[in-house]
């Protein structure tokens, strides 16, 4: 019943045909730059369920990182201690005491780390499912422009890219800055001459990770945008691989393809260089300070001041106080992936066009005797584009409607409408004498069965396909509802019968056989108002008129909104109301309408010809 509606545009001249055709995956290129501090604010909803466990995992990194500045301090006592009498002795004893300060070290880490990714993945977790549910939220005209694989990119890759925070390690952020204050601490208490010399090479490792930051957003924003780009694209050809083949279009899509596979390359490829920049340039700093700190050493009357042990202590500082540095570059790397990922998450949080739940109490059912109403209803999928105009409907309990009319003249738009799946511009819609606007969403829905031409199956099996929406499914319903359309001995002629197993979108079944579940479906559910979009377009001549008998005998009682295109099927509907071009030009019953001699006279004339009209009005 979703009408596939895509804002179009004209692509820039000049354009490759490849270029042309992929420019409806680039809609997300123009987002806006981020802040860090902004889009973690924005993750700490997420996060606050799990602030216990983050807590003490951040307690015990700052403790681990509080040990590990210990054991320069214990090696460079071990070493004076050789100038000492007994010196060998205390020498092995530091060393029992380097090895206790390693064991506890590696004690503390496991806790810290299994408690900060058992909190991030809870997290994480939890963001999906937001991200999930929300769009459970949006109205169908959100989905009928933003490609699927955009979609799933944002509950997969986005959030597995925030998750890097945690499950890579950027929360140790915090403990690298807690090491770095110690050693700059037992730096300045050792020698601060010597310390001076590591501390020189800051500035200029500053300037260079500021430096890198604007580029390395950038390269991670486009590989998120490309990311989600192939992934519409590879959605949509693999959705229509039989049209692809049928067409021969293998070329045409590789080279849209490559073109997708290029850009990802060129802004992964941006992204390795800015971040091995960073990381050779750390290492580089870190070797000529040993270097400068060893020749200050040796060539100077300091080496009469500072013992042997002092400057091993100096040297493992120097190489402790650049692995932070070199953790932050590379955990400042992961960041910048992470905030381009929550960028695209909140930029879809940011899409207003919510199918809201009404919260007022609404009337039951038993207040009107009309089932449904259009009242001057006009309707636009696009801006200035009319679909409906002026259209007026209304329906009686019990009282079966066809729509007829050429194709895209609004038919199934009504139902659509009816059901609130989009809104209206103008106009009153009414289901038993309330307004759909005033009518909470689950309750409004649930007075209805929808039987689409484009039947969707879910993975599964029959009975939870007959039984969709409901968590416990009523085994005998589902049996009734197959024994009351004739399909039953069909389908338990099936290994597993009702339990037999249905494939992704129902490829295992015949398009009849996936029309009569869902003839099934819409029986099981018992609603009072039925809507038939075509629904025997996809079944043989034979099938069809078994079913159109059992499908007329389960509409006794209820309302029905039938849409049709073969007229055959509509002759004894209560009422026809023909559409042109979004107008209803004509009502009444089928003889006089034909008697009539006006548009829809004209529509069964071009499907039966004029002897078979002829006979129907002589009748």
């Amino acid at each position: 019943m979703t009408a596939n509606v895509r804002n179009g545009g004209a692509a820039p001249a000049g354009k490759t045909r490849a270029e042309k055709a992929l420019a409806r995956f680039h809609e997300e290129d123009g987002l806006r730059e981020g802040y860090d501090l902004r889009m973690l604010r924005s993750l700490w909803p997420f996060m606050r369920p799990h602030a216990g466990p983050i807590a003490l995992s951040l307690g015990l990194l700052i403790i681990n990182s509080a040990v590990s500045i210990l054991s320069p301090l214990v090696t460079r006592q071990a070493f004076d201690a050789l100038d000492l009498p007994g010196g060998f002795t205390t020498f092995a004893s530091y060393g029992a005491l380097l090895l206790g300060l390693s064991i506890l070290e590696q004690s503390l880490g496991f806790p810290q780390i299994y408690l900060m990714q058992l909190a991030g993945a809870r997290a994480m977790g939890d963001l999906r499912a937001h991200v999930f549910k929300f769009l459970h939220t949006r109205k169908l005209a959100f989905f009928d422009r933003t490609p699927v694989g955009r979609l799933v990119t944002r509950v997969t890759n986005d959030v597995d890219a925030i998750n890097e925070v945690f499950a890579s390690g950027a929360f140790n952020a915090i403990g690298d800055l807690v090491k770095l204050v110690g050693i700059v601490a037992a730096m300045l208490l050792l020698d601060w001459r010597l310390a001076l010399i590591a501390f020189i090479a800051l500035p200029p490792v500053a300037l260079l990770v500021n430096w890198t930051r604007k580029r390395l957003r950038d390269a991670f924003r486009r590989i998120r945008s490309t990311t989600a780009r192939m992934n519409a694209y590879l959605n949509e050809q693999i959705s229509g691989m039989a049209v692809v083949q049928a067409y021969a279009r293998e070329e045409k899509a590789a080279a849209e393809f490559d073109q997708i596979n290029d850009a990802y390359r060129q802004a992964n490829n941006q992204s390795i260089i800015f971040d091995a920049t960073l990381d050779a340039a750390i290492e580089l700093v870190n070797t000529l300070c040993i270097a400068t700190m060893l020749w200050y050493f040796g060539g100077r009357s300091i080496q009469s001041q500072v013992s042997f042990g002092t400057l091993f202590a100096f040297v493992q500082y120097i190489d402790k106080f650049f692995v932070p540095i070199r953790d932050l570059s590379a955990r400042f790397t992961q960041l910048q992936s992470a905030m381009a990922g929550a960028e695209r998450i909140f930029q879809l949080f940011e899409n207003t066009e919510e199918d809201a739940p009404v919260t007022t109490p609404a009337a039951p059912n038993g207040t009107s005797d009309i089932a449904f109403e259009l009242e001057r209803v006009s309707f636009e999928y696009k801006p200035n584009v009319p679909i409906l105009k002026d259209v007026s409907i209304r329906a009686r309990r019990g009282e079966k409607i066809a729509l007829v009319g050429a194709t895209g003249a609004g038919k199934t738009t009504v139902a659509s409408i009816l059901l609130r799946l989009y809104e209206v511009k103008e106009g009153v819609v009414k289901v038993f004498g309330r307004e759909v606007q005033a009518t909470p969403r689950d309750e409004l829905r649930r007075n209805f069965a929808v039987v689409p031409q484009e039947v969707f199956l879910f993975p599964g099996t029959i009975a939870s396909n007959i039984a969709a929406g409901d968590i416990e499914i009523d085994r005998g319903r589902v049996t009734r509802a197959l024994e009351r359309i004739g399909a039953l001995d069909l389908f338990e002629r099936r290994e597993g019968g009702i339990d037999a197993k249905v494939e992704e979108r129902g490829s295992n079944f015949s398009a009849g056989e996936r029309q009569l579940i869902a003839f099934a479906r819409a029986l099981y559910r018992d609603p009072p108002i039925l809507v038939l979009d075509e629904a025997t377009a996809n079944i043989d001549s034979d099938t069809e008129a078994r079913l159109q008998a059992a499908v007329w005998a389960a509409m006794q009682g209820r309302s029905a909104l039938i849409i049709a295109h073969r007229l055959s099927t509509i002759r004894a509907v209560d009422r026809i109301v023909v559409f042109h071009k979004g107008r209803v030009v004509e009502q009444g019953s089928h003889e006089a309408l034909l008697a009539q001699g006006g548009a829809y006279a004209k529509l069964y004339q071009l499907q039966f010809g004029r002897d078979e009209q002829a006979n129907v009005a002589a009748e």
